[in-house]
């Protein structure tokens, strides 16, 4: 019987099952779906992926563009051509139903994972269709290395071992099942037209062709969508893959994957009312968008100080490079959680004001629940990364599925808000850690880079990755110059060997190694922009007229004014003179704003420091309760997430460019007001800090020109950041011992010395910010020779940075012309959960929770919040809950017992099982609660108080 007759009813046996309901019984046939997954694939490849993304496989694979299309068809539908195996006996219902045949032919086999059946069964059947496959890199192992990654990682195929024909003769079942996987194969070829054997597969090609089988599996086996074809299948597989080919496209539509493009708008509603671009943003859409047309995409660096228009800039620079046609959508990605939400905000305002019909904006980070303006409907009950997750009929809010939750054109459907899916939104602004991911052997690791390709990635405050993130954004930038995504690097104050650094990186991957770019001038302009082609390593420059000219526009004067002061944690000689304390200043530099009005920022370098200093100001200004209506705010951390996400709103619209500015307030911070927060105050005090992080400060000091400024701030004339310097009592520089671990010493230390000893005068900004970043943060060898102690920590700091390097080297993916075979990307077993892409000591979430006289747990210390224990969770709770959890160092619960676990009831839910429960007294919640040596309670207004024995 040929492959025309086995299309056709009764042609094939189709008794083997690929999908079970253990609840309704239901049994879907393996067959059907293949070959769901097949013609969903031709959808995505049509409607998902990019013109640049589809001409790169094609090319890649050697083959036209339809031809290319029918063969990532054809490959992911055999993706689970294994479960033709023991995977057949798993459950006793559906085995039941296999033939008799093929259930007498089942005697010998053995349980193999099904993806690595898949792999080894598929590399015969491809040789005896032609693929060359006796070689590690040759066409039939690299494509059957496709099949065995479509659960997340690239396997190793032995092909003198475990692969060979005989092996898997003896593993996979006798004759009858060899033969119905052989049918299953010319069917499937048939049936996508998948006649053409290619000339290669490239490894960028082969990791988007893996990725679009991922969303293609994951779209088909979505329980909605194969349920009512279990109940009634067609009659055969001609009948089935035509109706599939007819459902797929608006499956894809419901899942909000569709590629769109926004309708042309002016730039004034692009951008928020801005009526005109400035200098350096009229050069992008000029000088940018010629050099674009000509050469196509490539990497731009922007420089510009704090405050300058980078976002828009970014913006224009992305609309450019989309303008081709290669890449549609924006991914944005920044260093904390707190700047993500804050330029969620931005570009989903950006993609509404174009009015487009539906064009979802995501937000990914790991606590993306707690941002009110990204409420999550369909936040899942269980569902990690790794399952085929599906929509359920009803969420309990009376939402069905396929409706979305909300009327705003933004807000992504149900199946965009799943973990690692939520990247394949068009538009996506998520943490550095989330891009970062793609460049790990982790799970999945191929279809992250499939959702950053295709689309122009922003990668903001460049600056504030250490060695050891940056080395990570060094290699994902040379796969996305090898996929040819276009990249916006942004800062505003980037040490000259970093850019150029990360500029080569992306070079190399689009096909220039190093040894051709190293004689390039790599550096930018500052202020000002520079962007490589990817297609020829060509540079092109900002115009020097144009820079000068925003340089002007913008040109302002400001000061940095050291104050030496004793830290609590210095204990000064009985005989030494009385000096002034860090809280003494800190009040004295505040005391205007209290007693004449005004805006003011408290950076502090830790939260220790920060609850100190609040506690202090509150009793020296005398404003017991945070002053009237709040004039007083602590903002850091460990606040519960609920908390900490409202005061951060509320401080970024009173300051913000068009907020109802308050007539006085003070907020007592941390790094969490650090980098693309766009607000505007009159006063700001500062620990020491690395001198990048000053600068960043220092823009948000008189940002706006429209601020009416409080009258006694005339007299100074310009603004002026005060800078504590922690001293000893002879004057020198002495880090309290807790700030010794937020950053390498030598920062602050050459910050404070060059400080010290530049010229005194005002600096002028942006022409001085170049220089001060280099003196620090690039060459700062003539720095560091000033005094002995200064060089030592140099040396040291040196140090540090090659051993951050070392650690991030260790887990990197190679690079894509160093991957001889597709399991080379996961050499490593490297588990999501376990990636590190920063250093440190990955934190534990606390649960604040009160414990009444009943026994019961709540919420609240007044008991109206009970926690649900005997259940699981709804969706509802299990947000409430995660709102009231605050990040905590894994030390500090380190000694934790039975009464610190989560209900049974949670133990199984993917984001509540690894909860630290704090239970305090309801009736006396002052009381701290012990975990050895340390004591944690949570305060209404200090947030998290820790005390360590």
């Amino acid at each position: 019987m040929g492959v025309r007759e086995d299309t056709r009813y009764g042609g094939i046996d189709l008794t083997p099952w690929g999908k079970f309901d253990r609840g309704l019984g239901a049994v879907y046939s393996l067959l059907f779906h293949l070959l769901d997954v097949a013609a969903v694939a031709g959808v995505v490849w049509d409607r998902y992926l990019t013109r640049g993304q589809r001409r790169l496989i094609a090319a890649g694979l050697g083959l036209s563009l339809a031809d290319a299309r029918c063969l990532v068809m054809f490959i992911a539908g055999l993706h689970d051509l294994g479960k033709l195996s023991a995977f057949q006996e798993q459950e006793a219902h559906p085995w039941a139903r296999v033939s008799d045949t093929l259930r007498a032919d089942a005697r010998n086999w053995k349980r193999m994972p099904h993806e690595r059946a898949s792999m080894h069964t598929a590399l015969h059947l491809l040789a005896e269709a032609g693929y060359p496959a006796d070689t590690s890199d040759s066409v039939g192992v690299l494509v059957a290395q496709i099949l065995g990654g479509h659960h997340g990682r690239f396997l190793q195929v032995d092909i003198d071992g475990a692969a060979k024909a005989a092996r898997v003769g003896l593993t996979l079942g006798g004759a009858a099942w060899q033969d119905l996987r052989r049918r299953y194969f010319a069917l499937l070829r048939h049936l996508t037209g998948a006649t053409e054997v290619p000339a290669d597969v490239s490894v960028p090609a082969a990791v988007l062709i893996t990725g679009v089988g991922i969303i293609a599996d994951r779209l088909a086996s979505q329980r909605h969508y194969w349920l009512p074809k279990a109940q009634a299948p067609a009659f055969g597989a001609a009948e089935h893959y035509a109706q599939a080919v007819r459902d797929a496209p608006a499956l894809l539509e419901q899942s909000g994957l569709t590629r769109i493009t926004l309708p042309h708008t002016s730039f004034s509603r692009a951008h928020g009312g801005l009526e005109t671009p400035n200098d350096l943003q009229a050069s992008v859409m000029k000088q940018l968008a010629d050099a674009v047309g000509e050469k196509g995409p490539g990497i731009v660096v922007v420089t510009d100080a704090t405050g300058g228009g980078k976002s828009v800039t970014a913006l224009e620079a992305a609309r450019i490079f989309n303008a081709s046609g290669d890449t549609a959508g924006i991914l944005w990605l920044l260093p904390t959680m707190a700047t993500t939400n804050a330029a969620y905000d931005i570009l989903e305002a950006y993609v509404a004001a174009h009015r487009p019909e539906h064009a979802p904006v995501s937000l990914v980070h790991s606590h993306s629940y707690l941002n009110t303006a990204y409420a999550d409907h369909r936040l899942a009950a269980h569902e990690p990364s790794t399952s085929d997750a599906f929509w359920p009929d009803e969420d309990g809010t009376g939402t069905l599925a396929g409706e979305r939750p909300e009327e705003r054109v933004t807000v992504p459907d149900g199946w965009l808000r799943g973990w690692d899916r939520a990247l394949l939104a068009q538009f996506t602004v998520a943490t550095h850690d989330q891009a970062l991911m793609a460049a790990l052997p982790v799970r999945f690791s191929a279809l992250r880079m499939l959702a950053l390709s295709g689309r122009t990635v922003i990668v903001d405050e460049v600056h504030a990755l250490p060695p050891f993130m940056r080395l990570m954004l060094g290699r994902l930038l040379h796969w996305l110059g090898a996929l040819g995504c276009p990249v916006v690097l942004l800062s505003a104050t980037l040490p000259r060997h970093v850019s150029s650094e990360l500029i080569r990186s992306y070079l190399d991957g689009a096909g220039h190694p190093y040894p051709e770019t190293a004689s390039l001038d790599c550096h930018p302009p500052y202020p000002g922009w520079l962007y490589a082609a990817a297609s020829d390593a060509s540079l092109t420059r900002i115009d020097p007229a144009a820079a000068a000219t925003h340089a002007d526009r913008h040109r302002r004067r400001a000061d940095i004014r050291l104050h030496p002061v004793r830290h609590p944690s210095c204990t000064d000689p009985e005989d030494a003179p009385v000096r002034e304390t860090r809280l003494e200043r800190i009040a004295i530099e505040i005391a205007p704003v209290a007693e004449s009005g005004g805006c003011a920022a408290v950076y502090c370098a830790t939260m220790a420091d920060a609850q100190a200093t609040y506690e202090h100001l509150r009793t020296a200004l005398d404003w017991p309760d945070g002053g009237p209506e709040g004039q007083l705010l602590l903002l850091h951390a460990r606040l519960p997430g609920h908390q900490g996400e409202a005061l951060t709103r509320r401080v970024r619209t009173v300051l913000s460019r068009s907020g109802r500015r308050p007539k006085r307030l003070v907020i007592v911070t941390t790094s969490l007001l650090d980098m693309s927060l766009d607000i505007d105050v009159d006063v700001m005090v500062s620990d020491l800090a690395a001198l990048h992080t000053l600068l960043q400060r220092l823009g948000r000091l008189w940002r706006f020109d429209h601020i009416e400024r409080p009258a006694w701030t005339r007299r100074h004339g310009r603004p002026c950041l005060s800078v504590l310097q922690p001293t000893d009592h002879r004057g020198r520089t002495l880090l309290p011992p807790a700030w010794r671990v937020l950053d390498s010493p030598f920062l602050p230390l050459a910050t404070a010395e060059h400080l010290a000893h530049r010229h005194d005068g005002p600096l002028t900004l942006p022409d001085d910010v170049q220089h001060l970043v280099q003196s620090v943060h690039g060459d700062a060898e003539d720095l560091a020779t000033t005094n002995t102690a200064l060089h030592r920590n140099y040396t040291l700091h040196q140090a540090r940075q090659r051993t951050e390097e070392h650690h991030s080297a260790l887990h990197l993916v190679p690079t894509w012309h160093d991957t001889l075979s597709l399991s080379d990307l996961h050499r490593q077993n490297l588990h999501a959960s376990q990636a590190a892409t920063r250093l440190g000591v990955m934190p534990r979430r606390l649960l604040p929770v009160y414990r009444t006289p009943g026994g019961r747990l709540t919420l609240d210390a007044a008991g109206t919040q009970p926690l649900p224990q005997q259940r699981k969770p709804t969706t509802a709770q299990t947000r409430t809950i995660l709102q009231h959890t605050l990040p905590v160092p894994a030390a500090w619960v380190a000694d934790r017992g039975r009464r610190n676990q989560v209900p049974a009831s949670w133990r199984t839910h993917a984001l509540l099982a690894d909860l630290v429960l704090l239970p305090q007294d309801a009736q006396d919640p002052a009381r701290p609660v012990r975990f050895g040596r340390h004591s944690l309670r949570l305060d209404a207004t200090l947030g998290l108080v820790h005390t360590q024995a």
